[in-house]
């Protein structure tokens, strides 16, 4: 158990020396794309990453042991095996014990970032407050753990089956900074404006960086969230979107769907009901989200 969290030679030299790092989850690859494009995607990533000069740190677990740099073949059984669990940071330890297979959530993924001392880390979107978390607080885990990492995280957002005002409220009274990239319209995952706005824009990856080493030398020490909106050409329609939307909530309200079930739920239905477009959305989001995180690495990488 001393050596519980694994680090890849690889990972573990570019942080000794400097080289710009990217840390990647794996849910996206084990829960939320179908195979075999999930695989796909996930190899996609590391090699897009590379292509930018910047080294891939795919973080998830295996055999119970949290993996910082999985190999290809490690991405491969996370892809393809079945029974493999999604894991937050609550999990990890029961993981370790009981020596499962997982993906780790946004949460996870940045505690073993970290922890290994990766500073930027790019995902598709943030968990956020659910609706009607007034009543039945159901709060994603990932928003209290950022609030806890000094850690530039790139994202489109939070998906729109989610409160977005309430997050946006959330985020403030953590004190996570969110800067649009480019923009101050908030984006919704799935479409690039969510009705929202956020106060700041950073026109350049060079500008984040600058961001995050003001707060570091503030002694902030709560994450930097990156607001990547995707390309208004790869998004959802927003008439389809919304309406998909407003009959996947009536239709969760009928049947009496609530908590934990409510977000499968509605993802299942915005996927049915687009006809796979929310997949191909998702994977758009993904890359823009990679392609940033990778110039951001790099530039507070040369700033160090």
């Amino acid at each position: 158990m001393t050596d519980l969290v694994r680090i890849s030679d690889e990972v573990r030299d570019a942080v000794e020396r400097s080289i710009p790092i990217l840390a990647l989850e794996s849910t996206i690859f084990t829960h939320g794309l179908p195979r075999p494009r999930n695989l796909e995607v996930a190899l996609e990533a590391e090699e897009r990453v590379r292509a930018a000069g910047v080294v891939p740190a795919t973080i998830g677990v295996v055999v119970g042991r949290p993996t910082v740099g999985l190999s290809p073949t490690e991405i491969e059984r996370l892809s393809t095996s079945d029974g493999v669990v999604k894991l937050s940071v609550r999990d990890l330890a029961v993981a370790a014990a009981k020596r499962l297979d997982g993906g780790t959530t946004v949460a996870a993924t940045a505690l073993l970032a970290h922890r290994a001392g990766i500073r930027v880390f790019s995902t598709g979107g943030l968990g956020g407050v659910h609706r009607d978390a007034q009543q039945t607080f159901d709060e994603s885990a990932d928003l209290p753990t950022l609030a806890t990492l000094p850690l530039v995280v790139v994202s489109a957002g939070v998906k729109s089956i989610l409160d977005i005002p309430l997050t946006l409220e959330r985020l403030e009274t953590l004190g996570l900074a969110v800067v649009g990239f480019r923009t101050t319209d908030y984006p919704g995952f799935y479409i690039a404006d969510s009705g929202y706005d956020i106060e700041y824009a950073a026109q350049s990856a060079a500008e984040i960086a600058e961001i995050a080493l003001a707060r570091d030398v503030l002694g902030i020490s709560s994450t930097l969230l990156v607001a990547n909106p995707v390309d208004v050409s790869s998004q959802l329609p927003v008439e389809l979107h919304d309406e998909v939307l407003a009959r996947a909530l009536a239709e969760a309200a009928r049947r009496g769907i609530s908590g934990h079930d409510t977000t499968p739920f509605l993802l299942d239905v915005m996927q049915r009901e687009t006809g796979g477009r929310s997949l191909d959305v998702n994977v758009a989001v993904y890359r823009g989200n990679v392609a940033l995180g990778a110039e951001i690495a790099a530039a507070l990488a040369g700033r160090r």
